[in-house]
């Protein structure tokens, strides 16, 4: 049928003019329409290089720097930060980051540190700020965590940080690590002239090394396997059978396990080759004590590698040292106590550090608010020891004999 002028104008009528009175425009589909995912944060992030002559990590490496700067974020590197790690200002200036002075660095809304802040670095904020660093509660002093109070900070402990799960993302990476290292180093100071001169896990006809473990955690689960893969005659203490009996399960049959009694330590002890502490830092003084006489009872040239002298350790002859200058002698024992010790790997405790690191950091971006973020995002609370310069770490609270807040309190009342 031929298209008439009154058959166009009409083929050119809405629906509402063709269907009036009751029908509408509403009743036929209408585009979906998405929620719009509200816009992220841009922060700046300060990278500085770390003061410490035996630090050799850095919090981020140059793959999550670009992940970082795609998203909108800028990163600011201090010149030869990554430099210990062996990667280059160069590589990160590829990555995104922007090379720049050190008092540029301590500038920006969230700084990124391996180490605690030292009185320096803390002089050199500006405050209002989020820092992300480590605590070592052992070589913390009130001096320090007043200044960082006085300044408003945020200041975010990566060993306290846990999740809705209960793990501890960075603690369980640098365990991992310390763990392995642990045990190599003591093989390594073991076989030296100094140490009793034999390696881990003997030969045809000579029997291996003994080494004792403290504790059942991640630190003790990884140093278990390293000495068990060594060959040498590896056994674990503790005061939890249901961690024993867990650890058990986890490693088979190449371990023992005992429960932490005076006598029992003091009896392997003087025949052990290694002792390694490596129990979990829960704020409590753990009921495990190795003292001096148990101490100078262990055959001489023995080695002992503690992994706790930066929290609180159970070895009564131990005392911080570094990686200049690792260890000392007492009672003809050598004794290796480097809280770092995951640094003599900085390559791969970087990129560990980095993968921990970057899902929280996206967590930061989420919110605008600070106060909304400590809120909603129990990782980042759990870590938090001092929320806008009020400190709400109990324990700092009483080894320093200051004033704290319960952080949860806090958080619900803002």
């Amino acid at each position: 049928m031929p298209l008439t002028k009154k058959r166009f104008e009409r083929s050119r009528m809405t629906r509402t003019e063709l269907l009036p009175g009751k029908y509408s425009e509403s009743l036929y589909p209408q585009p979906e329409m998405l929620a719009r995912r509200p816009e992220k944060r841009k922060l700046r992030i300060g990278l500085p290089k770390e003061p410490g002559a035996h630090e050799y990590r850095i919090m981020l490496n140059p793959s999550a720097v670009k992940q970082l700067t795609e998203d909108g974020h800028t990163i600011l590197l201090e010149a030869g930060a990554g430099g210990r790690s062996n990667w280059s200002d160069v590589e990160f200036s590829n990555a995104g980051a922007i090379i720049s002075e050190r008092n540029e660095v301590f500038k920006c809304d969230v700084v990124l540190k391996v180490s605690p802040l030292s009185s320096e670095e803390i002089g050199l904020l500006v405050g209002n700020q989020t820092v992300f660093s480590a605590l070592h509660s052992n070589t913390q002093t009130t001096e320090n965590i007043r200044k960082l109070m006085q300044k408003r900070v945020t200041a975010v402990a990566y060993e306290l940080v846990k999740d809705q799960y209960g793990y501890f993302p960075f603690v369980h990476s640098m365990s991992e690590i310390s763990g392995m290292l642990a045990v190599t180093t003591a093989g390594e100071y073991l076989s030296r002239n100094n140490g009793r001169g034999i390696v881990m896990g003997g030969i045809t006809g000579v029997p291996p090394a003994k080494v004792m473990i403290l504790g059942s955690g991640t630190a003790a689960e990884y140093a278990a396997r390293a000495a068990v893969g060594l060959g040498a005659l590896v056994k674990i203490f503790d005061d939890s059978v249901s961690r024993l009996n867990s650890l058990k399960n986890k490693l088979g049959t190449g371990v023992y396990t005992y429960f932490s009694q005076k006598n029992s330590l003091t009896s392997n002890l003087k025949t052990a080759d290694v002792l390694i502490g490596a129990l979990d830092f829960t704020g409590k003084i753990p009921r495990m004590n190795i003292t001096e006489e148990m101490v100078a009872g262990m055959k001489p040239g023995s080695v002992i590698v503690d992994l706790n002298t930066d929290n609180v350790s159970c070895i009564e002859t131990s005392h911080i040292t570094d990686l200049g200058n690792p260890t000392f002698e007492k009672f003809n024992v050598l004794h290796y106590c480097v809280p770092n010790i995951a640094s003599r790997a900085p390559r791969t405790a970087s990129i560990a550090m980095s993968n921990a690191i970057l899902p929280i950091l996206d967590l930061f971006s989420e919110e605008t608010i600070t106060r909304r973020i400590m809120r909603n995002e129990t990782c980042i609370r759990n870590g938090t020891y001092i929320y806008e310069g009020i400190l709400t770490n109990a324990y700092l609270g009483r080894i320093f004999n200051l004033d704290y807040k319960d952080i949860d309190l806090l958080t619900a009342i803002f």
